[in-house]
């Protein structure tokens, strides 16, 4: 199973509790795929919604392909995202949760196919984050010393 990220919401994680993950696939065009293979892609501020019975990712940043000419693509368009409808009523059930959101961790392709991964989230409140910095940095401390004493 061969994977290459493309791009990573590396806060996602900080700021959300992730419940649960689910791969989908998007709706690209060519210019948006040279793009992200040229590694043009940006998860940081986007987020996913289900709309009208169809999950769509929006405020996600594909640059534009700078040999596309006339035909380049909007780089912040909203993009179809592609789920089986049993999942995209699941979706709509638990979404409607107060606090739940759909937050897309990682873009990547699989099998020579744009897939991103959606995470179920739950934000974060500010305790929870800053046990989340001091579970980091203790755990660095303690690969730290263990590696001193291999020494």
């Amino acid at each position: 199973m061969s994977e290459k990220v493309l791009c990573e919401n590396r806060k996602a994680r900080f700021h959300y509790e992730i419940i649960e993950t689910l791969e989908a696939g998007m709706i690209l065009t060519g210019s948006e795929v040279k793009s992200l293979r040229a590694g043009g892609g940006n998860l940081n501020d986007a987020y996913a919604i289900v709309r009208g019975g169809s999950a769509e990712l929006l405020n996600s940043h594909i640059a534009p392909y700078a040999q596309a000419s006339y035909n380049n693509h909007e780089p912040l368009r909203t993009r179809k995202l592609l789920l089986h409808r049993s999942e995209i009523d699941k979706l709509i059930g638990v979404t409607q949760q107060k606090g739940i959101a759909l937050i897309p961790l990682k873009m990547y392709f699989k099998k020579g196919v744009a897939k991103v991964l959606l995470g179920l989230g739950k934000g974060k409140k500010t305790i929870d984050k800053r046990q989340t910095i001091k579970k980091r940095e203790a755990d660095r401390a303690i690969s730290r010393t263990l590696k001193n004493a291999r020494r």
